[in-house]
């Protein structure tokens, strides 16, 4: 069976093209330049089959971050070359270019690193960073940083499960959300530490600080594809640094 030809590759082959997405999107202003990834990430992620889920996301929290950076531009950002007005507000040129700028940046980075956690999972991208010389405990404390979100999620639709076993309303209007999740925090507070202590634990009983060389079963492969990709985004990126200094 062949395999994903996108989620095959490695790890940081992936993570450097989103660093590449960064990089570009500063170098070059034009605001269209940045639009553009967006189409070519979806691709991307229909190639990786998570299609759904990315644009799922895009828009459950990118698009409302656009939208405030944009109005707040376009309402706010100082200019004089006036287009038009709404009650007290002048909306300027200037204030309309720099908001297709910022948000164009936001989504083109955002929407990088978003497919990035996508096709790549938490416990590869950690690994490959070991391989390349990060320290045991540094690469605990980035996984622990990746995980603490959705860890925390996870105990919190248990905690909220468990509530609404016991009779208490858990959904509704805002008002009634509210009322359910205050009590869950203190409980989830506590798990979060337990949990922590059971962590540190299963660490130490696996010799986690014990001095000397550490070993894993579980190992990442590069192809020959991921030893040239990150040559070609260096390659690129100078190119692009040439045509913004001399062009």
């Amino acid at each position: 069976m062949n395999q994903n030809p996108i989620l095959s590759l490695h790890p940081l082959t992936k993570f450097y093209f989103a660093i590449f997405i960064t990089v570009s999107v500063i170098i070059v202003p034009n605001y269209l330049f940045a639009y553009a990834w967006f189409p070519v990430l979806i691709v991307i992620a229909a190639m990786a089959k998570v299609a759904k889920s990315f644009i799922s996301f895009i828009l459950k929290t990118l698009i409302i971050l656009l939208a405030i950076v944009f109005l707040m531009q376009l309402f706010f950002y100082p200019g004089e070359d006036v287009i038009g007005s709404w009650w007290i507000f002048e909306l300027t040129n200037e204030g309309l270019l720099q908001g297709l700028s910022l948000t164009s940046r936001i989504l083109a980075i955002g929407s990088a690193f978003i497919l990035f956690f996508r096709i790549v999972e938490i416990k590869d991208f950690v690994k490959a960073l070991e391989d390349i010389g990060m320290p045991p405990t540094g690469a605990y404390i980035v996984l622990s940083t990746l995980q603490i979100i959705p860890e925390m999620r996870r105990q919190s639709n248990t905690i909220m499960e468990a509530q609404k076993t016991r009779g208490v309303e858990t959904e509704g209007s805002l008002i009634v959300r509210a009322k359910a999740f205050f009590p869950t925090l203190t409980p989830l507070i506590l798990s979060s530490i337990a949990s922590t202590e059971e962590r540190a634990i299963t660490l130490e009983s696996r010799a986690f600080s014990a001095p000397g060389k550490k070993t894993s079963l579980h190992k990442l492969t590069k192809r020959p594809i991921d030893r040239v990709l990150p040559w070609v985004y260096v390659g690129i990126i100078i190119g692009l640094i040439i045509w913004r200094v001399f062009l």
